[in-house]
């Protein structure tokens, strides 16, 4: 059993940052499972964000993204981060980490969820 924890989330400016972290704890060290970001915005459906393989050496990110937020892992510290910058309005959400058997851009491939950060951006 996984549990996931995430925080950094906060209320900032567009063309701010913000650096949510995802912390695991359980029996089982996150090392063994891929990672993902999805984030939900108020009456939408669940959006994929990023998600980065076991070994750090593939990463995925959504069009919408990519080239401003940046995922990475410390799995000796059993934590992922998403570094997000360039912060747009349309970003606002909360935003939820989770762990899987590998990486996918679907929601039913991840096996453990946390409850998700609010992340507020204000024009």
């Amino acid at each position: 059993q996984v549990q996931l924890v995430e925080s950094g989330g906060g209320l900032v400016q567009a063309g701010g940052s913000l650096r949510l972290s995802c912390a695991a704890s359980g029996h089982t060290f996150i090392s063994r499972y891929a990672m993902g970001w999805f984030r939900q915005a108020p009456g939408k459906e669940y959006e994929f964000v990023s998600a980065i393989s076991w070994s750090s050496g593939t990463t995925y990110y959504a069009d919408s993204v990519k080239g401003r937020f940046t995922i990475s892992r410390d799995n000796a510290k059993n934590t992922v981060y998403l570094q997000m910058d360039s912060l747009k309005p349309e970003d606002t959400a909360v935003y939820s980490c989770a762990a899987g058997g590998s990486t996918s851009y679907f929601r039913r491939h991840y096996a453990y969820w946390g409850q998700g950060t609010q992340v507020t951006v204000s024009s």
